[in-house]
């Protein structure tokens, strides 16, 4: 029989509660969910993307990665580990003002997340269009590996992210 995974279990999770805002709720609407298995690497990826209703120009994005090693370590039993997944979070969103809106964006989601989330911010633009808007994706990368320990921190995680986009919606453009 089929026994679910630390990364299945804690995907189910955040799949529940998102889901809840969207179909109980009406706060945010899902844009787009992948489950993936890469079977060269035997690695898992889930995400799952959202937009608030109230505002459509950020997207939030929750990010699980699981390795092989997880999974090994996870069905053998393999003494003094603790299977876990990766958690990273990501939102996107455009911007006119690299220096300025940059530092406001770190600035916001280090007072939401504290100073250990350092946000990575990756920009973008189209060929032919350099200058007007760049595509910015910022992520906050989560150090340690969450287990299903952390299975009732979901919803105040989660809580927080809504608060960064509100707070990013509100900002960007």
């Amino acid at each position: 029989m089929f026994h679910p995974t630390v990364f299945d279990n804690i995907k189910i999770a955040f799949e529940n509660q998102i889901y809840d805002y969207d179909n109980l709720d009406g706060i945010l609407v899902v844009t787009d969910r992948s489950d993936l298995l890469n079977m060269a690497s035997m690695s898992r990826e889930f995400s799952l993307s959202f937009q608030l209703t109230a505002g459509r120009s950020v997207t939030a994005e929750v990010f699980l990665t699981s390795s092989v090693k997880d999974l090994s370590d996870e069905i053998l039993e393999v003494p003094n580990t603790d299977p876990g997944c990766n958690l990273s979070l990501r939102f996107y969103m455009e911007i006119e003002d690299i220096p300025a809106e940059c530092q406001a964006i770190e600035s916001i989601l280090k007072a939401i997340w504290g100073p250990e989330f350092q946000p990575v911010q990756s920009l973008s633009f189209i060929y032919g269009q350099e200058g007007e808007t760049y595509n910015n994706c910022i992520e906050l990368r989560f150090k340690r590996q969450i287990t299903e320990e952390q299975m009732e921190d979901i919803p105040n995680l989660l809580n927080h992210l809504l608060q960064s986009a509100e707070e990013l919606e509100s900002f960007s453009i």
